[in-house]
């Protein structure tokens, strides 16, 4: 448990500089706070009273460039983080090709050639890679001061999941129908358990290598509109293996963090039966609704209700940092939520800290 420490207004002296949360983001302030923001981010998955409302800058995703994916998505975060200039077309960790589209900032697999038509097909066509080659030894000694970074809670990811990965073997149309016709489930069963096999795999090495509190596993479920698929699809054919994931992270004393972009506050249920820990969501989503029905089963990232407006004054920045504390702050202990915003204006993400540091403190 953490110690109650009270506020001290010579907390918020500024004495460094946190780097960008993400490619692109502006860098954050370090204040001289009484336990790091690991420390404080952990205690929110614990379910323990952390001493201030974490923001999603008080960790930083990692994603190692020892795994192939991370290279074929041109987003290899680490010690060795890629430059935009040094991003090129890769294959993935099967051997399958992106393209890297500049103007998007992201990759995706080059169109038009699906490596597998039928998923019952899978065992002939699909290769699984051999992660012991992977040079992890080398990822860990260039990462041991990467992990530690400034304090903060780093988040290795796992950047293809399930339903993105038989994207990947299949291309969108294709794996959407797979998931829901009565030839193909159960090639898709087998495929998904497969997967699961292999993630964990992933999973202790990323334990191993990097000693991380949590991990993300990364598969986008939905659109802007709506999920892709039912909740009684999900059931029957992610959450079976989304649960064999989150049980391999928390059989290793991590947590569980859900990326999983789109309208999908219709599936959130699938995610709390899953064993999913957090999950951040977009704003699309009706976040008070969530929280009201399952703030207690599952930790949400929430937004503030401002936009990040270069012509925003400090005071309203101010303003909506109260109001944000004095909507969360109350019942935080029965649900805890996270500030699902990185590109919040300082005055806000520091009057956040001040106001739940008092309350808390």
């Amino acid at each position: 448990m953490i110690n109650r420490i009270p506020f001290n207004i010579d907390e918020l002296t500024v004495v460094g500089e946190y780097q960008p949360f993400k490619q692109g983001a502006l860098p954050r302030k370090k204040y001289s706070t009484p336990i790091t923001s690991k420390e404080n981010y952990l205690a929110v998955f614990k379910r323990e009273l952390p001493l201030w409302i974490p923001c999603e800058n008080d960790s930083v995703t990692m994603f190692p460039g020892v795994n192939p994916d991370n290279h074929a998505r041109g987003q290899v975060r680490e010690a060795a983080s890629l430059r935009p200039d040094e991003i090129t077309d890769f294959h993935d960790m099967f051997g399958i090709e992106w393209v890297y589209i500049s103007e998007a900032g992201g990759s995706m697999v080059r169109p038009g050639k699906p490596t597998l038509e039928d998923a019952n097909d899978w065992e002939k066509v699909i290769k699984f890679p051999d992660i012991e080659k992977w040079d992890w030894g080398t990822s860990k000694k260039n990462n041991e001061q990467y992990v530690l970074k400034e304090g903060r809670l780093t988040i290795p990811t796992i950047s293809s999941g399930l339903f993105e990965r038989l994207i990947s073997f299949m291309d969108f149309e294709n794996a959407a129908m797979a998931l829901i016709d009565e030839e193909q489930t159960d090639a898709v069963h087998a495929l998904f358990s497969a997967l699961c096999e292999l993630y964990d795999k992933i999973i202790g090495k990323y334990k191993e290598c990097f000693n991380p509190g949590v991990i993300c596993f990364h598969d986008d479920w939905g659109s802007q509109r709506a999920p892709f698929f039912s909740l009684n699809t999900v059931r029957e054919m992610l959450v079976p293996y989304i649960s064999r994931i989150a049980e391999s992270i928390h059989s290793r004393g991590m947590y569980f963090e859900f990326h999983s972009c789109g309208k999908n506050e219709l599936l959130v249920p699938a995610y709390i039966e899953a064993g999913v820990d957090f999950w951040s969501g977009q704003p699309m989503n009706d976040k008070q609704r969530l929280y009201e029905l399952y703030g207690d089963k599952i930790i949400l990232g929430i937004e503030p209700d401002i936009e990040p407006d270069p012509n925003l004054s400090d005071a309203e920045a101010v303003a909506a940092a109260k109001r944000f504390v004095a909507r969360y702050a109350p019942d935080y202990e029965k649900k805890p939520v996270v500030v699902n915003k990185s590109a919040a204006p300082d005055a806000f993400i520091e009057t956040v800290y001040e106001e739940s540091r008092k309350y808390f403190g």
